[in-house]
């Protein structure tokens, strides 16, 4: 009987955590680093991957996906950032797209606590990490949460 009891916990315990890691996947979530000063390292790291003021790409946010040549889902990750970043593209400041592989980046990866591909980023001009993302984002959730950062702040004159 006490078998049958902990199996029964341990198969809750397991669709409980399914069920929690499904409704995470592809979601752009915010993260809580927008007053984080961004490090030397990690600034050096994401220049090294082709980020930030180094790349000429301005004063633009980036939309930062982590990818592998054995990673199925990325493929749908790249249709979808393509799209999203050619859209936007007619924007004041419209956002650029780096892709990186992880095997070649594993220790900007790290930095960013990669632990899954695929996983997108959202960085503003200052390099702040605003959004994250782990699984195959939705178009208009991405481009919702682009979509303040391809406009100037309006000012207060």
């Amino acid at each position: 009987m006490t078998g049958i009891t902990l199996l029964l916990i341990a198969l809750f315990a397991a669709l409980a955590f399914g069920l929690v890691w499904q409704r995470r996947q592809g979601k752009v979530r915010t993260t809580g680093e927008t007053t984080v000063v961004v490090t030397g390292e990690r600034r050096t790291l994401l220049e090294a991957a082709g980020v930030g003021a180094g790349s000429g790409h301005g004063r633009s946010a980036t939309v930062l996906h982590f990818s592998a040549d054995w990673c199925g889902p990325c493929a749908a990750v790249r249709r979808v950032v393509g799209q999203v970043v050619a859209d936007l593209a007619g924007e004041p400041e419209p956002p650029v797209e780096v892709e990186v592989d992880i095997d070649e980046y594993p220790a900007l990866a790290k930095e960013l606590g990669v632990l899954s591909l695929p996983t997108t980023f959202i960085l503003d001009a200052d390099l702040q990490q605003r959004f994250r993302v782990s699984g195959v984002p939705s178009a208009a959730d991405l481009k919702a949460a682009l979509g303040p950062l391809t406009r100037p702040p309006a000012s207060n004159s």
